[in-house]
């Protein structure tokens, strides 16, 4: 289906035909026309599918129809960046459009706590916050939202996941009670249910089932000790002449010194995790973008939410403990039918996170033999921990997982 056919005003085809977006996603396809009957709405869908276009464009179409001149819609999502990356989408969408939005989002930068607060107070049109600093702004008393009419949840089950379930009750409080409250989420859970029971009236409903990883995704997994991961990563990237690399770790603490390590090694990395001011990170990121930096070893703070293009080769330096996580991480190579490489390191305890990723893209991911110099691997068997077959701490035909893996004279255990 072709946008022209949603009967989008002139002046947004205008900056839809400049971005060249010209045929609409499923989630596209399916949303758009039941919020542009003004119903509530509950979408899942995975990040990618282009969610925020769906609900952007005909919030843009009508504000550009029925006028405007204060705060009009509020998107809440689970982080800055992804706050930040609204924005941006914003503009192109809006370049044709007199329609303005504003980023809320935290930090301890005085100026940008006085932009945050002047935007709201002059009533930009599109409001992209996160929970925690919009709630900071709306207590001060200076905000006001009784002209709102659409209120949007991007990233929901995520929210949830991150403790925000009362933050969000609390901005709705705020708001007024007649609006078009829309909620997209990767996934359905409880807690779900019940924020869309508190929240939402007669809710319309739409379910796209969870995409597989790309066609152009070359996916491949090492069955690996811990102690081997580090010098298989510094092997893996050697003379590898690829100028987009992300690497996915999972904790701050592991991205750290991951990245030293590849640093260490001569590599051009940096890490990006939370701790971590929002200025340093959009640093990292523009720097990534720009092709100044190779590497970047990241948290999930950016495995949902981020739009970089043209990434090389992601590497999964842990298995995700959310087998969703696992398609949402790879899905960052391979975008706009482009091609990509996508590898995970298992270890002998991330056996069955894997094969829980596996059930879930419907496809066994080819397992790499560990270069002899590496060292002995640990055997990748699901069915025999199922069963209670393996030893405690894994299961080798022929050894044991409890015993330190065989590494050369030179030293390559990490």
């Amino acid at each position: 289906m072709e946008f022209k056919e949603f009967d989008f005003s002139n002046e947004l085809l205008d900056g839809l035909d400049s971005m060249r977006f010209e045929k609409a996603t499923p989630v596209q396809e399916r949303t758009i026309p039941i919020i542009k009957e003004g119903k509530d709405l509950i979408a899942v869908a995975q990040t990618g599918t282009g969610k925020t276009a769906a609900y952007l464009l005909p919030v843009l179409d009508k504000l550009v129809r029925d006028g405007h001149n204060k705060i009009n819609a509020l998107i809440i999502v689970p982080t800055r960046e992804l706050a930040i990356q609204i924005d941006q989408q914003m503009e192109g969408f809006g370049y044709f459009l007199d329609v303005s939005s504003t980023a809320i989002y935290g930090g301890n930068d005085k100026d940008e706590w006085n932009r945050q607060k002047n935007a709201l107070t002059t009533g930009a049109d599109i409001v992209i916050a996160t929970p925690g600093r919009l709630i900071q702004h709306l207590t001060m008393g200076y905000v006001k939202m009784d002209t709102l009419q659409h209120l949007i949840l991007d990233e929901a089950d995520r929210m949830l996941d991150m403790g925000f379930f009362e933050d969000i009750m609390q901005v709705v409080t705020f708001l007024p009670k007649e609006r078009q409250t829309l909620m997209f989420s990767a996934t359905m859970p409880s807690k779900i249910r019940e924020l869309a029971k508190n929240i939402l009236q007669d809710p319309d409903e739409v379910n796209i089932a969870m995409s597989k990883p790309a066609e152009g995704i070359l996916q491949a997994a090492y069955m690996v000790y811990d102690t081997q991961k580090v010098a298989l990563l510094n092997d893996l990237l050697k003379d590898k002449d690829l100028p987009s690399i992300i690497v996915f770790a999972s904790t701050k603490i592991k991205a750290k010194e991951i990245a030293r390590s590849l640093r260490s090694n001569g590599f051009n990395a940096k890490d990006i995790h939370s701790d971590l001011e929002q200025a340093e990170r959009e640093d990292v990121l523009r720097e990534f973008r720009n092709r100044k930096v190779q590497i970047i070893v990241a948290t999930d703070i950016i495995a949902r939410g981020i739009d970089i293009e043209k990434i090389d080769l992601v590497i999964n330096f842990d298995v995700p403990r959310d087998a969703e996580d696992y398609v949402h991480r790879v899905g960052r190579t391979a975008r706009a039918q482009t091609q990509g490489v996508a590898i995970t390191l298992i270890n002998d305890k991330e056996v069955l996170e894997f094969h829980k990723i596996e059930q879930l893209i419907e496809k066994e991911v080819y397992k790499i033999p560990l270069p002899p110099h590496i060292g002995d691997a640990p055997e990748y068997n699901p069915g025999a921990l199922k069963k209670g077959r393996g030893r405690k701490g894994g299961y080798n035909k022929k050894r044991s997982f409890n015993k330190k893996p065989r590494t050369n004279k030179g030293g390559n255990k990490s």
